[in-house]
């Protein structure tokens, strides 16, 4: 620009020097002098000169000076420096190129004046369904080797060039390869990350070569899970593509890459696609089946934890009564345990108590033998007059007391024969047998 400029002022020099003889009078050509249009002329050489010797590099954008003379050199520092009359070929650090989806009045939107916006193409996936596909693609040149980065320059002669020329076609051929590889239906039910690795890698390493094969029509799954009817027809082919591998790596396209030029992708992503509008319908009505679907099975999974609600209720039911009854059983269980323990314990202790007592009347009657034994060692051992009539004085206040108190029968029997032999035998018995009785109890007390 500059070195235009400086052409045209010397332009200008020469124009006024050269009229100003034949215009003496013009008011406009009054003001120049020679020496004014001599001036003018040695100012537009200074600075043709000075523009065509030096330029100022830009930050971020790399240059390639092609000198007059065949020879060149890269700049990559912003600053001046010199081109010596040169060809410049400037070229960004970073290549920004978008694929953008036009509003409903056919524009792009704002655009960035560093960026290459165009707008979205249309892709047909593998199922023929066709899409505009939206993309952001970021390159970056090598500013480590200088002699690939003159080679490029020097191929491609302007950055529009490369763009153009190299970089987009290789944008399109990856997502042109990369919807063969899937279905919309596949995109749209979780392959869209798979979407973008192929279609970086594919423009980072070079184009994939893709191999046709058919296969059958997928079955479609009619009803439950446990019950599955299927709709197919046999007869029904399906062409597809896939990646061609040997040894499992993926055989490429040769001298189609993006890497022979020093370029590196540094972003490769779709942002948008745009269905068409077949595909749109499709989907809502996809959408609504869905939603239904998930509408039914809601309903269906209440129906079902309602029922194991009503069910664990019943339980829950069923052993609280059962815990109930067999408390109660537990209960009646122990009454009657313990009602047969405190027999038993009754009946030990009656059987203890009954030993007692006969323990008991067994030491009297030993106590009475003794005391009788006793009594009659000393009856015969002999007393002396004096306690012998003392004996036999107690013991006839005894046998009169005996005798008062004695209670015979009021009533007895006579038998026949010597009737008063019979009496006095049998009134000795019984005051004989009294008296023994009311002995033994005087003796035992």
């Amino acid at each position: 620009m500059l070195t235009l400029f400086g052409i045209l002022i010397i332009g200008i020099g020469i124009v006024t020097l050269l009229t100003k003889p034949i215009f003496k009078n013009h008011r406009l050509l009054g003001w120049f002098t020679q020496r004014k249009s001599l001036r003018i002329i040695l100012l537009g050489i200074v600075l043709s000169i000075v523009t065509g010797t030096l330029f100022y590099a830009e930050p971020g954008t790399a240059y390639a000076v092609q000198y007059p003379w065949g020879g060149q050199k890269a700049v990559f520092r912003q600053g001046i420096h010199t081109k010596m009359w040169g060809r410049l070929i400037p070229i960004q650090f970073e290549l920004p190129i978008k694929y953008v989806i036009p509003n409903t009045n056919g524009e792009l939107g704002e655009q960035s004046e560093y960026a290459n916006g165009d707008a979205a193409k249309y892709w047909a996936f593998s199922d023929a369904v066709k899409a505009r596909i939206a993309t952001s693609v970021v390159i970056s040149i090598n500013t480590d080797g200088e002699a690939q980065f003159l080679s490029v320059a020097d191929r491609n002669k302007t950055e529009q060039n490369l763009i153009r020329s190299r970089i987009i076609p290789n944008i399109d051929q990856s997502i042109k390869n990369t919807c063969k590889l899937m279905d919309a239906q596949d995109y749209i039910s979780g392959q869209a990350s798979d979407f973008d690795r192929y279609f970086k890698d594919q423009l980072e390493n070079g184009m994939y070569v893709l191999e046709e094969y058919t296969e059958s029509e997928r079955r479609e799954i009619i009803g439950d899970s446990t019950t599955v009817r299927t709709v197919v027809n046999k007869d029904s082919k399906q062409k597809r593509f896939r990646i061609k591998r040997i040894q499992g790596e993926p055989v490429r396209e040769q001298g189609n890459s993006l890497k022979a030029y020093g370029l590196k992708v540094v972003q490769a992503v779709v942002t948008e696609i745009d269905w068409e509008e077949t595909f749109d319908k499709r989907l809502q009505l996809q959408k609504e089946e869905v939603a239904q679907t998930q509408l039914e099975k809601q309903q269906a999974e209440r129906e079902f934890y309602r029922a194991q609600k009503e069910k664990a209720r019943g339980e829950a039911e069923k052993a609280a009564e059962r815990a109930r009854l067999e408390k109660e059983q537990i209960q009646k269980t122990i009454a009657a345990e313990t009602e047969a323990k405190v027999a038993e314990f009754n009946l030990v202790k009656e059987k203890k108590q009954f030993e007692v007592e006969k323990f008991k009347a067994q030491s009297k009657k030993v106590a009475a033998d003794a005391e009788a034994y006793q009594n009659a060692k000393l009856v015969n051992a002999g007393l002396t007059p004096q306690e012998r009539a003392e004996w036999q004085y107690k013991t006839s206040v005894g046998v009169a007391r005996e005798l008062k108190e004695l209670n015979l029968p009021q009533i007895f029997i006579e038998g026949g024969g010597d009737s008063q032999k019979t009496d006095a035998n049998l009134l000795q018995s019984l005051i004989g047998a009294e008296l023994a009785k009311k002995m033994m109890e005087s003796n035992s007390k």
